[in-house]
């Protein structure tokens, strides 16, 4: 029989074992091919040139072609350790190590090349949807096009031939490496032997918990004003990342199979059926498996994370341009206002006119920041100062005070009494003001500086008219649409408009900001559906694996008395476990991570990252069903 001939021969006895094989294939081929197709869509840089979508899409594949490549690369290895035996038999019965090289690339090339066409078929479907849900994100009314980019093909198949080369130098490694003896025990091989609790178990079982936890803490006081520098702000992330990580990895190195055997020692040795199955898994599978486990939980952690974030930007843009912009738009001059109120009489939309007179000056709140907080303390600070009478909930008598416009940003850094005294310095006049309170609302526009940092400075009408006399009043113009249908037409006609001084709109704020974030947002929710998927396919490939192993187990435990559905309900917590575990602790990190610094990105916290969460885990679960379904399914054959 020759080489091609037992090819052949070969591909039709391995279909079932090629399965999962084609299938990572596939998917892998459909994601890249559909990915780098929107990156030589014309269609995109049109619809969106501000963001430079081409530009993002094309640093993100790079990282793609990583995630895609140790996908492959695994799945490869666990597909030539089912086939050990196989191997180990073409050994005995003479056949040189070279020869059979050449007959598994053989097999590899003509499923390999053949998963990819069907792959690219499926991308060049798939990229369409991509861009649909890429347009709806950033708020662009254009009709996705299918287009084939004859670029994004030659791309694909160069990259997908490398991969295959690689694949091809791994294999042709195993074979060489292995032994006939050694090739029979492979499947049959355990990680470890059973033995008691061990010293240096227990220490590496705590100690991974210990920085997990001491990662945590440090995280939450990461921006509470203890690391002002930018050498202690980098070494107190670095020391996080490295805690978790590590941690991490002793987490699943000893602390997993450490919790096993206490409970197993708790119960002197009486075990059910159920705890049998789940503890055995945890005690001789998860050591091997660390340093995989600990890539896929901090990958995972580090996706969810940077999903959350960018969420939290985009859904909080309207409510950070109303921090920015109080009013629909704002103008520093009054022409602009007058030339604007005249384009809107004559396109018909109602407004009403909203004006407020400031002043810039010094301000000394020492005593009402807490003394823990070390910034903005002993000196006065330039601040806006306005008058109570152009803010609708303010009621003070002349020798009060009050701060609005503060943040979630600000908070972290700067905290407030809820009393105390202020000193306003104008000029020749010193005035001190009882302080009333910190109110989130904000009344001038960011164009003026003062009130992108500190909150704005609110006194009684009097107290303003006696402050005006010691420095003139500037003014801020805004005009506030009455009906929210009209507004998109209004910010038409705003843009049309040539102003001579500085304005903004509050509604083209918003959505710029969920354009460019949008874009960003949508690229890391790719890159992280394809870890998530390939993550969950590298758990569930080695379920099954397992699985396959564990048949003869299945049998002797049915003839020992145990039913199927007793098995079954063991084989529950067991992939309760496998994927569970990963999963609970990629959560944890990521929130953790999103908590330390969310407020940078925006004011809300709580509906996007839990949202997050919940269809990231939704996503992960299918994978633990489709494991289980396997699960039940080899029980039942091996009975």
């Amino acid at each position: 029989m020759n080489t091609g001939q037992l090819v052949m021969r070969n591909l039709r006895k391995n279909s079932k074992t090629y399965g999962l094989y084609i299938f990572s294939l596939t998917f892998s081929a459909a994601l890249y091919f559909a990915f780098v197709t929107l990156q030589y869509d014309p269609a995109l840089d049109e619809a969106a040139a501000s963001v430079k979508g081409a530009a993002a899409i094309q640093s993100a594949s790079v990282l793609l072609i990583a995630i895609i490549a140790i996908f492959l690369l695994y799945a490869n290895r666990l597909f030539l350790k089912r086939r050990s035996k196989e191997i180990g038999l073409f050994q005995l019965v003479g056949m040189r190590k070279g020869r059979i090289f050449w007959v598994l690339s053989g097999e590899n090339v003509l499923v390999y090349f053949g998963a990819l066409a069907v792959g690219i078929f499926i991308g060049f479907y798939l990229s369409k949807l991509a861009m649909v849900s890429l347009y709806r994100i950033i708020g662009v009314e254009t009709a996705a096009k299918l287009h084939f980019s004859g670029a994004a093909l030659t791309q694909t198949l160069l990259v997908f031939a490398a991969i295959c080369v690689l694949m091809m130098g791994f294999t042709y490694v195993y074979i060489r490496k292995q032994t006939i003896l050694s090739l029979f025990h492979i499947k049959g091989k355990t990680e470890m032997v059973a033995q008691g609790l061990r010293a240096f178990e227990i220490a590496f079982g705590v100690l991974g918990i210990v920085l997990i936890g001491f990662g945590y803490w440090l995280s939450s006081k990461l921006f509470e004003g203890q690391f002002v520098t930018q050498n202690e702000l980098f070494l107190a992330m670095t020391t996080i990342l490295a805690a978790c990580v590590f941690g991490t990895w002793l987490f699943y190195k000893g602390t997993v199979s450490f919790v096993a055997k206490v409970i197993r020692r708790k119960k002197d040795g009486y075990l059910n059926i159920r705890e049998v199955m789940s503890l055995s898994a945890l005690m001789f599978r998860m050591k091997s498996n660390a340093v995989l486990l600990t890539v896929i939980t901090t990958v995972s952690a580090l996706a969810i994370g940077l999903l959350s974030l960018s969420y939290i930007t985009y859904y909080s843009a309207e409510k950070s341009a109303k921090q920015w912009v109080p009013t629909d738009f704002a103008f520093t001059s009054v022409e602009d206002a007058e030339a604007f109120k005249n384009k809107l009489d004559q396109t018909g939309v109602d407004y009403q006119e909203r004006t407020t007179e400031f002043i810039q000056g010094n301000v000394n709140v020492e005593g009402i920041i807490n003394s823990s907080t070390e910034m903005m303390t002993g000196t006065a600070q330039e601040m806006a100062i306005t008058s109570a009478a152009y803010m609708t909930d303010v009621d003070i008598s002349p020798d009060e005070a009050v701060l609005t416009g503060s943040n979630d940003l600000l908070q972290r850094f700067v905290t407030f009494k809820e009393e105390g005294e202020i000193v306003i310095e104008l000029g020749e006049e010193t005035l001190s003001q009882h302080y009333r309170g910190l109110k989130k609302e904000f009344v001038l526009p960011s164009f003026y500086k003062v009130a992108g940092g500190m909150p704005t400075v609110v006194v009684n009408e009097e107290t303003f008219v006696s402050l005006k006399k010691q420095q003139e009043a500037e003014t801020s113009y805004g005009i506030d649409i009455i009906k929210e249908s009209e507004v998109v037409a209004a910010n038409s006609a705003y843009q049309e408009m040539d102003f001579q001084e500085q304005s903004e709109s509050q509604w083209a704020m918003a959505t710029n900001q969920k354009a460019h974030m949008g874009l960003y947002m949508f690229i890391v929710a790719f890159l992280g559906l394809t870890f998530l998927i390939t993550s969950g396919c590298i758990l569930y490939f080695k379920q099954v694996d397992e699985t396959e192993g564990e048949k003869h187990n299945y049998t002797i435990l049915r003839k020992l008395g145990f039913n199927r559905r007793q098995l079954e309900k063991g084989s529950y917590g067991k992939q309760l476990f496998a994927f569970g575990i990963p999963l609970l602790l990629g959560l944890s990190h990521s929130y953790f991570a999103v908590q330390s610094g969310w407020f940078f990105f925006g004011g809300e916290l709580w509906t996007p990252m839990l949202l997050v969460m919940a269809v990231y885990t939704v996503l992960y679960s299918i994978f633990a069903l489709l494991s289980v379904s396997h699960t039940k399914k080899v029980i039942k054959e091996s009975l």
